[in-house]
């Protein structure tokens, strides 16, 4: 016989506490009640609960004060805050410090019922052991630290806010908290905010009415109610419009939604994971992006490295994406030589994985099916300079040089060759070299090409 979840229900109510205590008995889950924090304590001392519902104010202290006693005496324990309409900044709080997820007064069933299952599903144990995040790939500390943010945001229902550079693996962070959550069997509906038009952002989020306006010939449901018990992404957040964001900032607050037409309001049970690659403190400050909103969706601040501050795993990502290219292609996965590693490990990626993504397609497509080379990685006009008849520097020659002499020296002539093409326009010659304009010009100052953002060719050629 399966033996029932334990649930600690602590509120000094006595009529709230018996309801809670009846709706849970009849779930199926047995119920202990406590009237305060020091009662709360001793029972939690007696017995392994699956889950603590806990009212935010008491006599004798907070749920605050029992969330946190929670993390640290009882580690993986949930616990859910109930907490008054006018003071769910309180229940923000408790998220911070570790709470699942929170309740508003007065609490209906439909509004109970997923949290319960959701804190049910998660493993009883602390360890976090179990947590997939091997497609994060790396060994290096960043990457390490990032891997553990991702095992303890996956048990926990808080909205996370993930901030860093384009193509530094957002969306990959948000999936993997979401895969190794207690909602990983509802759906992840990613959105790039930035890609709705302005007009049709509230019908897109929220779905609307039959007859709501020109053309709504039938009921559509929106990203909310379809991401119910799942996660819903947010990707660049900071491109939604004021007043947007007053709507959006209602429905992560009070978790309902109105249909844009409808009359009613209805219960939503989305978890809100968002990111950007631009400043929101900034965008604050310029009143661009509403402070509240702010402080609602930043509950939990996942930053991602640059692939520049991890360099180390660039080989391991490097092989692992070529990899994925040459099974997507089904095509025999060519080596990448050791030279070629090494070189693509010293260079600043702007774009991140995406770049490298990139620069990988393009090597896949030019290398010999065996071996990618430092050559494949080049563009047409680059392999002019490397080749040993055209650049007078042969590879019995780089014998007597270091390896990222010889390497600086191709990178050289090559941007020096697209300047030439491109009369000195530094985005025309980025568009020669394949890369971007702040690619080129990061390498321009780097390789000692250029004094000052204005430098022109004869400058470019004279500090060769």
């Amino acid at each position: 016989m399966t033996q029932k979840p334990i649930c600690l229900i602590v509120d000094d109510e006595a009529d709230i506490r018996e309801l809670l205590m009846m709706t849970l008995d009849r779930m199926d889950i047995e119920t202990y009640g406590a009237s305060c924090v020091e009662e709360a304590k001793v029972l939690l001392k007696q017995r392994q609960y699956a889950l603590c519902l806990t009212d935010m104010q008491m006599p004798d202290g907070t749920g605050l004060d029992l969330v946190n006693y929670i993390s640290e005496f009882h580690t993986g324990l949930p616990v859910a805050v109930i907490t008054a309409h006018a003071s769910t900044d309180n229940a923000v709080c408790a998220l911070k410090a570790g709470a699942f997820d929170y309740l508003i007064k007065p609490i209906s069933l439909k509004q109970l019922r997923p949290v319960i299952e959701f804190a049910l599903k998660l493993p009883v144990q602390s360890n976090l052991s179990n947590v997939n995040t091997l497609e994060m790939i790396g060994d290096s500390e960043p990457i390490q630290y990032v891997r553990s943010m991702i095992a303890k945001l996956a048990r926990s229902q808080a909205p996370v806010y993930i901030s860093g550079e384009s193509g530094s693996g957002k969306e990959l962070a948000a999936k993997l908290i979401h895969k190794n959550s207690s909602r990983a069997d509802g759906t992840f509906i990613a959105v790039n905010c930035g890609a709705i038009p302005e007009n049709l952002m509230e019908s897109e989020f929220f779905g609307y009415k039959k007859g709501a306006f020109t053309g709504a010939n039938q009921d559509k449901v929106g990203l909310f109610q379809s991401a119910t018990g799942g996660t819903l992404f947010l990707d660049e957040i900071a491109d939604l419009p004021l007043a947007m964001q007053v709507k959006l900032l209602r429905a992560i607050q009070e978790k309902k939604i109105r249909m844009v037409g409808g009359t009613q309001e209805e219960a939503v049970d989305v978890r809100i994971i968002s990111a950007t690659h631009k400043n929101l403190s900034e965008m604050m400050d310029a009143g661009l992006f509403r402070q509240d909103l702010y402080y609602r969706l930043n509950v939990i601040q996942l930053k991602m490295p640059a692939l520049r501050d991890h360099s180390t795993d660039i080989p391991l990502l490097a092989n692992l994406l070529m990899s994925k290219l040459c099974a997507d292609m089904n095509v025999s996965t060519p080596i990448i030589d050791n030279a070629t590693q090494t070189y693509i490990s010293k260079l600043p990626f702007p774009g991140n994985v995406r770049e490298l993504e990139n620069m990988l397609e393009r090597a896949l497509a030019m290398c010999d099916g065996k071996t990618i080379t430092i050559e494949d990685l080049l563009h047409e006009d680059e392999l002019k300079h490397a080749r040993p008849d055209n650049s007078g520097f042969d590879t019995d020659q780089a014998l007597t040089v270091s390896l990222s002499d010889y390497l600086e020296d191709i990178e050289k002539r090559a941007i020096i060759s697209a300047l030439t093409k491109a009369n000195n326009n530094k985005t025309a010659a980025a568009k020669l070299l394949g890369v971007s304009f702040r690619t080129l010009r990061y390498r321009l100052a780097k390789l000692g090409l250029a004094k000052d953002d204005d430098a022109n060719l004869n400058n470019d050629s004279e500090s060769l």
